[in-house]
């Protein structure tokens, strides 16, 4: 599909130099001056995953009337821009409240940090632009609100990001926590193996078919003294293998 033109085809009276200084894209946010009439290149509320920015136009000719090239109403138009800028902001707040593991907030994050910077220079934008034309008031409130915005932005960055740390610290305890468990499951299986396994050695021996015609077999000292080795060996077995390295 072919882009949508970044200077509506109705705007038969926008200066050329701004027509000039306009490129194929929209370029960086900013501002532009000439004589009376005063131009603001921002951009559109960045989507998630999205590679290039949708730029918007806000113009003031020289009477004072404002032009949106999106179709806004014209004196309405930047305040309309900034609204969208905060439903959107509303909406990654909703979902940080909603997060719960650390791959919730990375996703968080990622879709977070062009809004931060996307409205970061659009406030820095309205400051020049409050600067350029002194007389028009509702720069002023366009240029505090959107600052607002960037301190909400970046807020709700910094938030994100602590929220994300001590998930991923808490993630960290937990798998250590069962790591423990682990290692002392099979720290006491092998103190068992080891105590039974001379009495398990021991008996496969004196248990086969082999000792069955010996005089001693028929006695109960044997078997006391099969106990008694075993015991000892496998206490000696234990020692050794817990002992610290």
């Amino acid at each position: 599909m072919p882009s949508t033109p970044l200077i509506p085809s109705n705007w038969a009276s926008f200066p050329d130099e701004f027509r000039n200084r306009l490129g194929s894209t929209v370029g960086r946010q900013r501002i532009m001056q000439s004589e009376q009439d005063l131009l603001v290149v921002a951009h559109q509320v960045p989507e998630h995953d999205e590679l290039g920015r949708r730029g918007v136009l806000f113009w003031r000719d020289a009477s004072g009337e404002w032009r949106c090239s999106n179709g806004d109403p014209g004196k309405a138009a930047l305040g309309l821009h900034l609204d969208r800028y905060a439903k959107k902001l509303d909406a990654f707040e909703n979902s940080v409240s909603k997060a719960m593991r650390a791959d919730d907030y990375l996703v968080l994050l990622e879709g977070l940090a062009p809004i931060v910077r996307s409205n970061r220079n659009l406030f820095e934008t309205l400051e020049e632009a409050r600067k350029a034309v002194p007389s028009d008031r509702s720069l002023i409130d366009h240029r505090d609100k959107a600052y607002d915005l960037s301190r909400q932005a970046d807020l709700l960055y910094e938030d994100s990001k602590n929220s994300m740390d001590v998930a991923m610290v808490r993630r960290a305890d937990e798998q250590a926590q069962a790591s423990h468990k682990m290692m002392v499951a099979a720290h006491r299986l092998n103190t068992l193996a080891a105590l039974f396994f001379p009495f398990a050695t021991l008996g496969a021996i004196f248990g086969t078919t082999l000792t069955d015609n010996w005089n001693w077999s028929k006695s109960a000292v044997p078997f006391f003294i099969f106990v008694i080795i075993s015991g000892l060996t496998g206490l000696a077995l234990t020692k050794f293998v817990t002992k610290p390295t």
